[in-house]
């Protein structure tokens, strides 16, 4: 009998709980089609609104690529094609090349064509040649210093005080060096100047780029290989790192730039970043693109 009466309340009991359970999984099944057509929703308005950006973008891309093309062909023409503006008037034209488009356009032979019309045009006016030929450096150390910043963000550097001795020369043996890694790459860099130039406010560079034999990395990054560069060269104010800079292997640049330039010293920084900071004009070699995309495949 006691067997019986327990049965007959599990009998109960189960005819209790089994339209609980069709209730409960009736609703576990609502929840899971509202939430999943939540999240398509949501995911559907984020693409949406992900394309709607990227054409804003690119319309706005493609309006200011007009207008800077538009604006560069003025400057350029009236930069070029006019022999009557006054030095101050083709100063300001260079400006306006320099602060838009030192990206992409390689302006030294600007700058040392205007430092060249300015010293012939104005030899009789010390003064006024002295204010253009400032003016002319100070765009260019604004240009150096801009590119230097954007270039350090994605890279590495140091920076050095080149000290002239009593007769305003240098010693070319005096070493200034360093070691920076960059993506797992580790290089020593070794930069002699040779010579300076006051009045053009210029030094004569050696400089030498050599792998890290310690860093293993270093060498599986660089296949193995022991990199071993060597470059002279005369760095201005006129050289920007973004266009005048030295290749190295994995699609790497590195570039010495002139800070300031003194009667008793000069304050150099060496860049060492990767090839998708440089100018548009420089690109990696197709070899370095297969290279790049073999590493890749290979990769884990």
């Amino acid at each position: 009998m006691p067997e019986t009466h327990q049965r007959d309340r599990w009998d109960k009991l189960s005819i209790l709980l089994q339209p609980l359970g069709g209730l409960l999984a009736a609703l576990a099944i609502a929840f899971i089609g509202i939430y999943s057509s939540a999240k398509i929703e949501n995911a559907k308005d984020k693409e949406t609104r992900a394309r709607l950006y990227i054409e804003l973008m690119s319309r706005r891309e493609e309006a200011e690529s007009a207008l800077r093309k538009d604006m560069f062909a003025s400057i350029m023409n009236s930069f070029l094609g006019s022999e009557r503006d006054t030095p101050e008037t083709r100063l300001l034209k260079l400006e306006l090349l320099t602060y838009n488009f030192h990206e992409s356009l390689n302006l030294k032979p600007l700058f040392m064509e205007l430092k060249r019309q300015i010293s012939n045009e104005m030899i009789g006016e010390t003064q006024r040649r002295k204010e253009g030929l400032d003016r002319l450096h100070r765009a260019a150390r604004e240009i150096g210093k801009k590119q230097t910043a954007s270039l350090k963000g994605g890279g590495a550097a140091f920076s050095k005080t080149i000290i002239f001795d009593g007769s305003g020369r240098v010693n070319p043996s005096v070493v200034y060096e360093d070691t920076l890694t960059l993506d797992g790459i580790t290089r020593k860099f070794s930069v002699r100047v040779l010579s300076n130039y006051l009045e053009d406010r210029e030094l004569d560079v050696f400089l030498t780029v050599n792998s890290v034999r310690d860093s293993m990395h270093s060498l599986a990054q660089n296949n193995g290989r022991m990199e071993n560069i060597s470059a002279s060269f005369n760095v201005g104010f006129f050289d920007f790192p973004m266009i005048d800079n030295i290749r190295l292997s994995n699609d790497q640049r590195c570039a010495v730039v002139l800070r300031d330039f003194k009667n008793t010293s000069a304050e150099i920084t060496l860049i060492y970043f990767p090839g998708s900071h440089a100018s548009l004009k420089e690109k990696p070699y197709v070899q370095e693109v297969l290279d790049k995309l073999r590493e890749e495949e290979l990769a884990p």
